[in-house]
């Protein structure tokens, strides 16, 4: 097949774009050769990009909001505990219908490529088994690595650490863990050795619920950071929220930089959700709620954004909109700039595929797989600003989700303006 007239990021003029075998065989200027597949797309001048990357979601508590209560407070506590009661009443449908769901609107909206946390914290492992299941089944479309993540903690939940384990033996891509969490600091300690131990014997990537609170001593970060530097696990290390970054002094932060650039792990931002859950104890001002993402960008850490929360108790709304999320985490940080905006678009794309290390078999380049997305937009400022559709979403080679972009009509003194918002950049 091939695609003609294809715009791509900060590049002049357009391109065709040859997939053959599943692979991205050729691209070449507009109209420079025809020797290729006789299928073909004329996409007239849409945008092609990598698919969209949720390195940080929670497919296990997608659509639970309101169930058993709502959470009243909108704090991260709350949201913990009336996650504890929906758990007893989890079953495999329930989990696998859900989730599902989910997985289809993130297919209809260009993203290819998703990590889920998975709750351990139940001894039944409900949650588990469905995803598992799951990740199988939806392979042909969409990629899910799966985080056994600790939710209650794990020297401070019964047998805590064995069915974390237990999970890595059943097949988890990454081993998860919550420091702030624990009981103690010592417990936050000890559960990062236990996480680090797991991920070596069972070569798995590592991702930690880090420091996700307001308080400037919550410092677990500096702890994940200098045992993937002993152990050189940096590349196969993230840690996600890191929230408390946004409360540090300045003086420990630039202490704190040099260790993260040194480990090399990575940060995983959830703008959307933690704007919404921190800052909840302020009068005002009122804390952000975003780490420190232009900082580490700035330090040559690599980081990105994560939507973290699909209608659930710690955030009612979002929906796998990855767009939305770069919107609101640009606006959180402020990085709208012209120049971030467009650098912006990483934080969706490479820069989680590096944090999922899938980098190699990623982007849009002769040779690899033939997995990208097409929007309506001329640029990837024109697709932010307006939060354009994905019109095409391709998977080795094959169309697997279209969308038909909305049509504006304005009527006026007898006449009609029609596509009064396309190409308005």
């Amino acid at each position: 097949m091939r695609l003609e007239n294809v715009r791509l990021h900060q590049q002049a003029g357009l391109y065709d774009i040859v997939m053959e075998n599943g692979l991205i065989q050729s691209i070449t200027p507009a109209g420079s050769d025809r020797t290729a597949p006789v299928d073909s797309i004329d996409v007239s001048g849409r945008l092609a990009l990598p698919p969209f990357v949720d390195p940080h979601v929670h497919l296990d508590t997608c659509l639970t909001a309101g169930e058993p209560v709502w959470n009243r407070s909108g704090t991260l506590f709350e949201g913990i505990q009336n996650w504890s009661e929906r758990k007893k009443t989890l079953t495999h449908d329930d989990v696998k219908s859900r989730a599902s769901r989910a997985l289809q609107w993130y297919i209809g909206q260009g993203v290819q490529h998703v990590r889920s946390h998975v709750d351990t914290t139940d001894p039944r492992l409900t949650a588990l088994h469905a995803l598992l299941e799951l990740r199988e089944e939806m392979r042909e479309l969409i990629d899910i690595q799966l985080v056994a993540f600790p939710q209650e903690g794990i020297p401070s939940f019964p047998n805590g650490k064995q069915l974390l384990e237990q999970a890595m033996q059943l097949g988890c891509d990454a081993v998860g863990g919550i420091p702030h969490f624990e009981y103690t600091r010592e417990y936050g300690i000890e559960s990062m050795h236990t996480v680090f131990e797991l991920a070596e014997k069972y070569d798995a990537l590592i991702d930690i619920h880090c420091d996700e609170i307001d308080d400037e001593q919550s410092r677990f970060v500096e702890t994940v950071a200098c045992l993937a530097l002993e152990r050189n696990m940096g590349q196969r290390v993230s840690a996600s929220h890191t929230t408390a970054m946004h409360s540090y002094n300045n003086a420990y932060v630039v202490k704190l930089m040099r260790l993260l650039q040194k480990s090399g792990i990575h940060f995983i931002a959830n703008p959307v959700t933690n704007l919404n859950l921190q800052g909840r104890m302020d009068t005002y001002p009122k804390r952000r709620g975003i780490t420190r993402i232009e900082e580490l960008l700035g330090a040559g850490v690599n980081a990105c954004f994560g939507q973290d929360d699909i209608v659930d108790q710690w955030f009612p709304m979002q929906g796998g909109n990855m767009l939305q999320v770069l919107f609101t985490g640009l606006v959180g940080c402020q990085m709208t700039g012209l120049d971030q905006i467009n650098q912006g678009i990483e934080l969706i794309t490479s820069n989680s595929a590096r944090a999922l290390n899938i980098q190699d078999r990623y982007g849009i380049e002769a040779g690899k797989p033939a997995n990208l997305i097409l929007l309506d937009a001329e640029s990837v400022f024109d697709a932010v600003r307006r939060q354009a559709v994905v019109t095409h979403s391709f998977r080795n080679g094959k169309l697997i989700a279209s969308t038909r972009p909305a049509t504006t009509v304005i009527h006026h003194n007898g006449q009609q303006s029609v596509d009064f918002y396309y190409n308005q950049s």
